[in-house]
């Protein structure tokens, strides 16, 4: 009995060895009473060692972000979104963004107000993807059901419930936080503290930059020599001047810090992360820059209202200690028609580039220093006055920030673009505006093109000679990305190179191993209606099917066996591969020569299915998009639900390796595993 005993339960073991479906993720919920009229859903993630859930908030660019839905039901209603903890937050070399992420034990929370006092259910799905440093798990919906008990709490009680909660609350956030910088410590070998510190001070030296710059416009220019001679005259005691001069600087800077003080205050890091990510503020932002160019060529001007301006005049005219304070806001409100767009792209800018909260302030404190800082040493040293004169090049400085603006602006638009893909602002069509963007202002700067205020050029300086040779420099860069070259420089801030309608590169790469493979016909000949082509792409270098009934059928016609590439587009460790194996000439070779490739992406759910080509899952729901059924096949067929993963088989669907082949990012090991699918298959015919 013992010995039948030890080997029901070596069988057991050996079943669990071959299963490959992995859950890597646990999820656990519980309600939490606040008040008489408000609940408290708990969700509680449990993540093995290794892998990682995405925010809700990761970049769009990268991978899939966690999403939580909520199925409409009677008794409730939700408050805000779900909040969660402190994330993670580095640079993804593959995605080329900021990726946010959670490892261990995660808790998430959502606010549900009452509208019964009866019990009631709150059901709904999760959906979100995890990742290891071996594989990623294709999103699919997890479906959740919270059971809430009728109200027992009386009104008296709720103030201290809901008190208990937030202490409760804030403790699970402590521990949650510490375990992912303890993680991230033992994990990075650098330092996020001193990262974020950097970040900061590179924000602040750029708006100091900007703050300086706003020196030469015509809006600030032409002020300096007129506030630092009333310092300079109002007294014949020079110290008590200076100590005024002193106190004017300072107060600039503390108007500009108060400001930034305020949208510190007002943006968290969910609203600057919402700011840069979301659709409709970069929309916002786009038609700012663009008005703000409008106004720096001419068309208008932005003003500050007259009272404000009157009114701060009237106090400085009062004299006293207070004076200096309102010469100092009169200058700031005067100027604002030229400082404005200026610290508004600051501001837009650097806030959309990063989620840290006095990113505001920071921005706001270096321009006020900047500007303040001419005005200040001008009145300790006014003998330099003698030797500034304003003319028209205060005018060409107002319009080359318009240049600026119009360019800097475009980013924005493509952001908006990118989030509710339109593709009307592609990486080509982005390049060629900038290219005629800052061709025109080279040409301007030539004196060849003249704005209202502009005087005649007769000859050109040297500053503005190496303008213009910079300007043109640049352009000439610009052009080869009309082919497709990457600019490394810019990458950042243009499109995404796979927005690209023609890449001459990867036309010479595949043109160069279609030759190497001998695979000129087979390659053109490919029919040009498969399915998903235009949605779904491979890798340079390669072509191939994108739904496995065309792919088998196009095997057997051309006795080739077909080589399945389990990936996503999401899939960081399936561009690794990719980058890492696919890209060896060799393995190159012997896909296009020797298989037909067929890529299954198991993330694509925004591509629905024909109504003839749903099929029921295993609980009877129907499967309705491309990459659940993608998914679905994998799991169904291969025991396996991560990617990237890859499988040979004939055109019947027999699998022709002893093993399918797991992330390993070892060419030589892959061309075995290629050469032995390649042999069994010669064998079998």
């Amino acid at each position: 009995m013992k010995k039948c005993l030890i080997l029901i339960a070596f069988a057991v073991l050996s079943l669990l060895s071959f299963a490959q479906v992995q859950n890597p993720a646990k999820w656990s919920y519980s309600v939490k009473e606040i008040s008489a009229t408000e609940v408290e859903l708990v969700f509680t993630c449990k993540l093995e060692a290794g892998w990682h859930i995405y925010s809700q908030y990761t970049d769009p660019a990268g991978p899939i972000a966690l999403e939580f839905t909520f199925d409409k039901g009677n008794g409730f209603s939700t408050v805000g979104k779900v909040q969660e903890p402190k994330a993670h937050e580095e640079f993804d070399e593959t995605f080329q963004c900021n990726v946010k992420s959670f490892t261990g034990n995660v808790t998430f929370r959502q606010k549900v107000k009452r509208t019964t006092d009866k019990a009631f259910k709150v059901t709904g799905s999760l959906y979100y993807q995890l990742c290891n440093d071996g594989s990623c798990i294709a999103p699919s919906d997890v479906p959740f059901t919270f059971n809430v008990p009728a109200t027992t709490m009386k009104a008296e009680e709720a103030d201290t419930a809901a008190a208990e909660a937030e202490m409760d609350e804030a403790a699970e956030d402590t521990t949650t936080a510490a375990a992912i910088a303890q993680e991230t410590e033992e994990n990075n070998d650098g330092d996020e503290s001193e990262e974020k510190d950097l970040n900061l001070l590179l924000t602040f030296l750029v708006a100091l930059g900007g703050g300086i710059l706003t020196m030469f416009t015509p809006c600030v220019f032409p002020m300096i020599p007129m506030t630092v001679n009333f310092f300079m005259h109002s007294s014949e005691n020079k110290r008590k001047n200076r100590r005024q001069a002193w106190f004017f600087g300072f107060s600039i800077i503390f108007i500009f810090a108060v400001l930034g003080a305020i949208l510190s205050f007002i943006f968290g890091p969910e609203s600057l992360n919402f700011i840069g990510t979301h659709g409709i503020p970069n929309l916002i932002f786009f038609l700012i820059f663009f008005v703000f160019a409008l106004s720096f060529f001419g068309l208008f001007e932005i003003k500050m209202p007259e009272k404000w301006i009157n009114k701060s005049d009237e106090q400085a005219d009062k004299g006293g200690l207070m004076a200096p304070f309102f010469i100092a806001l009169t200058t700031v409100l005067v100027s604002f028609s030229c400082t404005g767009p200026i610290i508004g792209g600051a501001l837009v800018g650097l806030t959309t580039e990063s989620t840290n909260r006095w990113v505001a302030l920071v921005t706001m404190l270096g321009f006020g220093i900047g500007f303040a800082l001419p005005f200040t040493l001008l009145a300790f040293f006014p003998q330099v006055l003698k030797n500034m004169k304003s003319g028209g090049w205060l005018n060409t400085v107002k319009v080359s920030f318009a240049f600026l603006e119009l360019a800097f602006g475009l980013k924005f638009l493509s952001m908006a673009d990118q989030y509710w893909t339109w593709r009307l602002l592609d990486r080509e069509i982005y390049l060629a505006l900038w290219i005629v963007i800052f061709s025109l202002w080279g040409i301007y700067l030539l004196g060849k093109i003249k704005f209202k205020g502009d005087e005649d050029v007769e000859h050109i300086g040297v500053i503005r000679l190496f303008l213009v040779i910079l300007d043109f420099a640049f352009v000439v860069y610009m052009i080869p990305g009309m082919w497709g070259a990457p600019l490394k420089g810019i990458s950042g801030y243009l499109p995404p190179e796979d927005t690209q309608d023609f890449n001459i590169e990867r036309t010479i790469v595949e043109h160069t191993q279609n030759i190497q493979a001998g695979t000129v016909a087979y390659n053109g000949s490919l029919p040009a209606d498969r399915k998903y082509v235009d949605q779904l792409h491979l890798p340079t270098g390669f072509e191939g099917f994108y739904d496995l009934d065309e792919a088998k059928a196009w095997a057997k016609e051309h006795n080739k066996p077909i080589f399945i590439d389990f990936t996503g587009r999401n899939c960081a460790n399936c561009r690794k591969m990719e980058n890492a194996v696919w890209v060896d000439s060799e393995v190159k070779k012997i896909l296009n020569e020797d298989f037909i490739i067929c890529s299954l992406f198991a993330d694509m759910n925004d591509i629905d299915l024909p109504e003839e080509e749903w099929i029921p899952d295993d609980h009877g729901r129907m499967i309705k998009t491309l990459g659940r059924r993608n998914l679905y096949y994998q799991t169904k067929t291969f025991n396996m639900n991560a990617q990237p993963y890859y499988v040979i088989i004939d055109s019947e669907g027999n699998v022709l390796t002893k093993e399918n082949f797991k992330y390993v990012r070892d060419v030589q090991k892959f061309i075995h595993w290629l050469n032995e699918g390649k042999a069994n298959y010669g064998k079998s015919k």
